[in-house]
């Protein structure tokens, strides 16, 4: 028996509807379900309901119901067990999102079918120099300062040598999947999700060196608290820990990839273009 695990967004209520007609699906043929406790009781069904920490277990696909925020959040808690996900679109942007809700039933038995294809997509760890992983990240890592109205100082390293200092609001590095999302309002490029590299972008940097590189997939990037302030690592917009001064992260690719289901081959450029409203001219 095939199970299917279940991540919505907990502020739409749209959401609900989908999740129902999910459960009707996943009931009609046979397959189980599984939840986060706060999803499961947030729906009425606690009996769905299981820790984060065993809720990837032996899932055979991911479901997220609701805005890229909700795509993030499930692909934290299935990618190290590459587990596939599908995203249904209900929310502002839903860049990430898959499937628009019509064709729910439809992607769900193209998927049991065996129709969908795999996207893998680079995602970003970030080590403390023991070596230690705080998180991964699909979209982007960010070192940034702690105390509004201040500058944090951030020594940066590129692979074994020293590039610059940056004098910043904060620094993303991202990978291509996050080009279009912190990063791009922050001035970064925007990269294909299957070109890798690592997007290094300053945020509101006090220098006249304020432009975005894009790195080798394989290059390290050391980030070093400088000067008397603390810094916040955040990743995918969640607030890991602190940086105190003279300590450092560094945010190298991960050997673990997010796995997408898509149901076609996508045409980048068209989502791009539908996604952000471009018209032609």
């Amino acid at each position: 028996m095939t199970t299917i695990g279940i991540v919505l967004h907990h502020y739409r209520p749209e959401v609900r509807e989908l999740v129902d007609r999910a459960l009707s699906w996943c009931d009609e043929c046979g397959t189980k379900v599984r939840m986060p406790t706060v999803d499961a009781e947030l729906i009425d069904q606690p009996a769905l309901g299981v820790d984060e920490e065993s809720f990837a277990g032996d899932l055979d696909l991911c479901l997220s119901f609701g805005g890229d925020g909700t795509m993030l959040r499930a692909a934290r808690l299935v990618v190290d067990r590459g587990v596939p996900l599908l995203g249904v679109n209900a929310g502002d942007l839903g860049y990430l999102a898959e499937v628009d809700p019509d064709q729910l039933e439809a992607a769900l038995t193209a998927w049991k079918n065996e129709e969908l294809i795999v996207e893998e997509r680079m995602m970003a760890e970030v080590v403390d120099d023991s070596g230690n992983r705080l998180g991964l990240a699909l979209n982007e890592a960010v070192v940034e300062r702690a105390e509004s109205g201040h500058v944090v100082s951030l020594i940066v390293t590129i692979g074994d040598r020293r590039f610059t200092t940056y004098k910043a609001d904060g620094l993303i590095v991202a990978t291509p999947t996050g080009s279009t999302a912190y990063s791009l309002s922050a001035g970064g490029p925007v990269v294909e999700p299957d070109f890798e590299a690592l997007i290094v972008v300053p945020v509101a940097a006090h220098m006249m060196f304020n432009r975005p590189l894009v790195l080798a997939p394989s290059t390290q990037v050391r980030l070093e608290v400088q000067g008397y302030r603390t810094a916040v690592v955040t990743l995918d917009g969640r607030p890991i820990t602190t940086i105190d001064p003279g300590s450092a992260v560094t945010v190298r690719r991960s050997s673990v990839a997010a796995r997408f289901l898509v149901t076609g081959r996508r045409d980048f450029h068209a989502v791009l273009k539908e996604k952000f409203g471009l018209t032609d001219r």
